[in-house]
């Protein structure tokens, strides 16, 4: 098998620019965990760089066009090419409870779920880095006070640092994207627990966010929240001016309030 069809249904552009895969393979710092999981490898182009690297590289792929590729042309990835939805997947069956990173040049169609699902294994993903759509990017990187700063900006914020690395031109893609993609860092705070209730605080975020344009105070009216909460003056603001704190700090007068 020489080459593998980018199939449109399922977001597939293949990097072709090298200096490039060996830059994203490069924001890894490799500390705290002793395995990677590549989602998306397509034909290797990062894996390759990966797979020297001093940790163990495993892939996940639903396209068995590109299992069958990697299986003939990466005799390293032996036993470690999962052929599955990382959706889907439960990624346990392979890492057991153990630290590992995630990175990948994400199809742009499910990136936005990679990154919530990723949420959902925090406890044992420190790093992870990737190329996503630029503006997606940018969004999960963002701060407070602009369009773009939303829910997943202080989702992913509550729990990483996030650092948004470099741009990338669409010719470097076969076949090139309509749009520049951009390549991201998130490294997992210290403490990332969260002082208020994570199910609350999540609710607080996406409620607040479906109606930006409105204060918290009418946004948050689905909530029952008291009379008198609603008075206090963080109600006065709209989702956007409030910072991953803010959010905390709303999250828990909340549930003072008894919701």
């Amino acid at each position: 098998m020489e080459k593998v069809t980018a199939k449109k249904h399922l977001g597939q552009h293949f990097l072709k620019d090298e200096s490039i895969a060996k830059d994203i393979a490069d924001t890894l710092n490799l500390e705290g965990y002793d395995d990677v999981l590549e989602i998306g490898p397509g034909m290797g182009v990062l894996t390759k760089y990966l797979l020297d690297k001093p940790v163990n590289t495993y892939v996940i792929e639903i396209d068995t066009e590109s299992v069958t590729y990697l299986d003939q042309n990466y005799p390293k990835l032996k036993d470690r090419i999962i052929s599955k939805d990382f959706l889907k997947y439960n990624i346990n069956e392979i890492f057991e409870g153990k630290q590992f990173a995630i990175i990948g040049n994400f199809p742009y169609n499910i990136s936005t779920q990679i990154v919530f699902r990723t949420l959902e294994y925090r406890d044992q993903i420190p790093e992870f880095a990737g190329m996503f759509q630029k503006e997606v990017a940018q969004r999960i990187c963002e701060k407070k006070g602009t369009k773009a700063y939303g829910i997943l900006s202080v989702l992913v914020q509550a729990f990483y640092d996030a650092e948004y690395l470099f741009t990338v031109d669409e010719n470097v893609f076969i076949p090139p994207p309509k749009v520049k993609s951009g390549v991201l860092r998130l490294r997992r705070k210290k403490d990332y627990s969260l002082p208020c209730g994570e199910k609350l605080f999540f609710t607080v975020v996406k409620t607040a966010f479906q109606q930006r344009r409105k204060t918290l105070r009418n946004s948050l009216k689905t909530l029952n929240l008291s009379d008198s909460l609603r008075e206090d003056e963080i109600f006065n603001l709209r989702p956007e001016q409030l910072n991953v704190e803010q959010f905390i700090e709303l999250t828990q007068k909340i549930e003072a309030d008894g919701v």
